[in-house]
This record gives C-alpha cells, structure tokens and sequence, in this order.
C-alpha cells in the first residue's frame, strides 16, 4: 500500500537459504542461513572499521512528528449522485449489451476494478447490497472493464472452527460475475481488514486463530517496544504447528485448495487470478506502519517488527553462524519511533549503522526471513492451483516515501532492502519468477511532483525501478493505484506507465482500478473513467484525444440507467 500527501492530513550475506516445503508439516522454526552472494546480487556498501555492537547503540529516541502539510483535494472525490435522466432506447440497451470487448489477443492493458471490502456479509451467507452489485457490474462490463478484483477474506469464509469454510457469498457472486460477463481476479486475504488506507470495514483474523494468539502472543508481528499487531501472523512461526495442531503456511494451503475445490468449475474462466496476500493489506511486507490508533503517520519511517520470540530465534541462530552473536539480541535500537525521519536517527542517517557490517548483517536476515516467507506460501499457492488456468500473482507495496534518500528508511523497515546502493526489488521479482507469478505493484497514479518535497518522495523513480526488477527477472508486472482518484492526471500518469513498458520493456499484463464506489460513477468520474478504460484497451495505437472523447460519449450516452441505479443503488 502506498500513500501520498492526500492522506497526510487524515559478513557479507547473500540470498536466503532454501525453504522447507510447506507442505511437509516440519516443526522447525522459520530459519535463515547465510549464503554466498549469487551472481547478480545487488550492489553491497562496505565500510572500513569494525563492526557496530549493538550494547553501544543508543536507545530508541521519543517519536518525532513529521512536519504538517497540507492535503491535496484535488485528489479528494466527494460528488453528489446526480438525479435520474432519461432512460435508454431499446436500441441503446442493445449498444449496452455488447459494448464491452474482451482483450484477448487484441493488446493493450486489461482494467479490473477492486468491489468494496465488504462486499460480502459478516456473516458471509450472501452480498452486502446485491441489487447494486448487480447494476454496478453490469455498468462496468458496459463500459468495457475486463473484471472485478474481490478479496476473499480469510477470517469470514473460516470465521468459527478451523477446516470448516463458508463459501456462500462468494459463490453468489461468481456467478453473478459469470452471467454478466466479467472475469475475477480473487485474493487470498489472510490479513485483518481495518487500520490500514481506505480499510472502510473491519474484519479480523478467524475467531480460533485470535484465540491461539491469545494464548501465545509471540504469534503477533512485535516491535522493540513490545507493541503486537495482530493484522497478520508473525511469518517467524510459519512452519511450526501453532494454528489447532496445523502450521499458518498449512492452514493458507487448505484454505485455497478448499477455495480451488469449491470453485473448479469458473477458474480459468470467470476466476482467472489468484493474488496470494503475504502480509498486512495483503502485501509481501511487514507491518511496518499501521495506522491503527494514530500508531504510525505518513511520511513516518516505520519500525522494526522482529521481536515476537519466533523471530528473535532466528535472529540469534544467524547472528551465531556468522561468529557475532551479539547481534543475536533483537534489531537495531538506534533506529528511532515510527514518525521519525531518516536524519532523525543514528542508524538511517546518511552514514548510519545501515552502512555499516552490522547493518548490512541484520538487513539482510530481515529481508531474506520475508522472501523466504514469500517463498514457502507461493509454493502452496502454485501446487494448489497448477493446472487450473488462473495466474497467481503477489502484490508488493509502493513505499515512495524517503526513497530519495541513502538509506530508504521506510522500505527497510518494511522488509525490502533497497538502498542507494541495492536492488532489493530484483530478488524478490526472482523469487516470483520461480514460480511464474505475477509482480503486482501498487502507487502507479502518483507523480512525484504530487508528493511533498521535503520527504523525498519519488513515486516515479520507484515504479521505474520496480518495472526494470520485473524484466530483469522475466516476470509480468501488473499495477494498481494507491489511492482512489478519478481525475485526468492520474488516469493519464497510469495509461503511460501501464503502456510504454518502462524502460523498454512490455506494457503490463493487468491494471486493477480502485475502487468501485457511489463517486466512482457520478458522471463527471464516470465520463473520465470509460475513456480511461478505452484509452488502456487501445494499447500503443495511436488516437488522438478528440476521438476517443466522441467514443466516449457514446458508451455513457447508452450507460445513463445502468449507472444511474448503481450509483443510487450504493450510497444507501
């Protein structure tokens, strides 16, 4: 998840080492072993002198409240529905019926659309507000979108006892999304819903899973302060049977087998991907900045979350294979609170003990013990779903923020080891293309000029770098944007990202649009919207702006009624 300044006001080590099968029910802790870098490997900073200990590192400092800027309302969205307009001719809702074309074998950048979090009920028996789905999926396949992206969430399908799964809601909307025409992309989310951008709804972890973190708090994600979050599992415990006798990475496996066996019938076909979520918000990272209770603001750096026990166990059996155990204790105590900025702390200054052998040490055990996690849920991942017909794809999340400085505090903290110095994208587009899995990146609406200049934001320089990851690597590269916006800026920002193949490479595979809500079809929004769906379908043909203006009007001259009711139909 990615966010800009529309929401501020509001021993060298190489790659990890080989992973157990998740499958395999092994009860040893999620480990690290270092390795020997492998050809290719992101540029290393060494520096002379011996290394830090960290008895001698300074204690955490008191938080540092970033400076206050100003939202950017252009961004912000808050029309009215308008009235009800004449209805369409019989021969208009023929037009309707067969204006959307599919994008097989035709180019350009297929559009899906995210549905609302809570799009099924809480007690997941059925759709929250089914008229309006309808009438909204009708108006977005009219429009030509390929799809619809819909989490499936973990903590309501297997809400009350493990291995017993409700599927209804899901099932009524697949085949709703069947009937209409319109393909699903679907996401594991074995993430609590709430505390995070645009989290609308709360949905927590499943009841049992809760109950078992009651009894073992160590099974939270933990920070040196002993705050847990309970947005995810901590991945220290990933292969150790904590979850009712089953490990986390066992229980993800049989709930997308229990989802690949209840849904054989669509996959391939209406349900053509399957997003894995690996972390909080459904993203390969941890939960470095949660917004929950004021915890975190942007552009804050973060903080380590390393020290449930679990981890703290790793940590100490790596720091003893490299001959240091003292580095075995925890993670770096100079690093500051989670609202303090690079130049804040001892550890992410422009020099800091990140540049330095224990840093480069502990960065690397921290980012490795996330790819391995990666590794061992998109192993279930492929093995349930080979065969079937449906993509997987990983999202990874768009940290722009201080990425203009050396250390890039904030994506450190969050698992990536990138640095002015290192690619910490690429290894993690590799480990994807093991497994022929798609890079979902998120943040590609955003310009950099957007962005408030004193926290370094570079939204751009960050995409770039993650498309180039993608090609290097071999693997697809599909977008999302950050933030709901409907304005031409950001459409047009995502059309030439999406397009050009950044850096010479292929236009992306995908692009899911967030998301579907009442603004989305007020009509100004909506007359903005289908142009941005004709312009990305068109690929690299060249048209100029007038004809796909008069397009345009056409399809929402013959789209009145269908968006008028699901506009209606969703503010109630």
């Amino acid at each position: 998840m990615a966010l800009n300044i529309t929401q501020i006001g509001s021993a060298v080590l190489g790659s990890a080492a080989p992973v157990a099968d998740a499958s395999s029910g092994s009860s040893a802790p999620a480990a690290w072993m270092p390795m020997a870098p492998s050809a290719g490997a992101g540029l290393r900073c060494r520096v002379s002198g011996g290394a830090t200990d960290l008895d001698h590192l300074s204690q955490p400092t008191s938080p540092t409240l970033a400076p206050k800027i100003l939202p950017d309302l252009s961004a912000a969205c808050s029309a009215l529905v308008a009235d009800a307009a004449s209805a369409a001719t019989g021969e208009e809702k023929g037009a309707v019926e067969h204006a959307a074309v599919g994008k097989e074998g035709k180019g350009g950048v297929p559009v899906f659309v995210m549905l609302p979090l809570d799009t099924v009920r809480s007690d997941g028996k059925g759709l929250n507000r089914r008229k309006a789905m309808g009438a909204s999926l009708q108006a977005l396949r009219s429009a030509g979108v390929e799809g619809v992206m819909v989490d499936v969430w973990w903590g309501l399908v297997e809400r009350e006892n493990p291995g017993e799964y409700n599927w209804s809601g899901y099932a009524e909307l697949m085949e709703m999304a069947r009937k209409i025409g319109l393909k699903v992309q679907a996401v594991m989310s074995f993430h609590r819903c709430g505390g995070n951008v645009g989290d609308s709804v709360t949905i927590p972890l499943p009841k049992w899973a809760l109950e078992e973190m009651e009894e073992d708090p160590d099974l939270a994600y933990t920070d040196q302060w002993g705050r847990r979050n309970h947005e995810y599992l901590s991945l220290g415990c990933d292969t150790l049977p904590v979850l009712k006798g089953r490990t986390p990475v066992q229980c993800y496996a049989d709930f997308m087998r229990a989802f690949r066996d209840r849904f054989h019938s669509f996959l391939g076909s209406t349900i053509v991907e399957i997003q894995v979520g690996m972390g909080p918000a459904g993203e390969l990272r941890y939960p470095s900045y949660p917004e929950l209770d004021g915890v975190w603001k942007f552009p804050g750096i973060g903080a380590f979350q390393c020290n449930d026990k679990y981890m703290i166990s790793s940590l100490r059996a790596a720091a003893e294979s490299v001959g240091k155990p003292e580095w075995g204790h925890g993670g770096p105590t100079d690093a500051g609170g989670y609202n303090n900025w690079p130049e804040d702390t001892p550890f992410f200054c422009r020099d800091g003990g990140w540049n330095s052998p224990y840093g480069e040490f502990f960065l690397s055990w921290y980012s490795e013990m996330l790819i391995g996690h990666g590794e061992r849920v998109l192993s279930s991942a492929s093995s349930v779903f080979s065969d079937t017909g449906v993509k997987i794809s990983v999202k990874v999340a768009g940290i722009h923020w201080h990425y203009g400085t050396r250390s890039h505090a904030p994506e450190l903290t969050a698992g990536y080891y990138n640095t002015r110095f290192r690619d910490g994208y690429l290894p993690i587009a590799r480990m994807l293309a093991r497994h022929g899995a798609v890079f979902n990146f998120t943040c590609v609406e955003m310009q950099d000029g957007e962005q408030p200049g004193d926290a370094m934001c570079r939204p751009e320089g960050l995409v770039r770098q993650v498309a180039a990851a993608a090609r290097e690597a071999g693997v697809g590269l599909a977008g999302e944007n950050a933030l709901p916006r409907y304005d031409e800026t950001a459409h047009d920002q995502i059309v030439g990202t999406a397009l050009s193949g950044e850096g010479g490479g292929d236009e992306m595979c995908a692009f899911t649009y967030l998301r579907m809500c009442p603004e989305l079809f007020q009509p100004d929004n909506w007359r903005r919207f289908v142009a941005f769906v004709k312009t990305m379908g068109q690929g690299k043909e060249e048209r100029c702006r007038e004809q796909v203006e008069r397009e345009t009007e056409r399809f929402v001259h013959v789209t009145v009624p269908l968006v008028q009711e699901a506009a209606v139909a969703l503010s109630v």
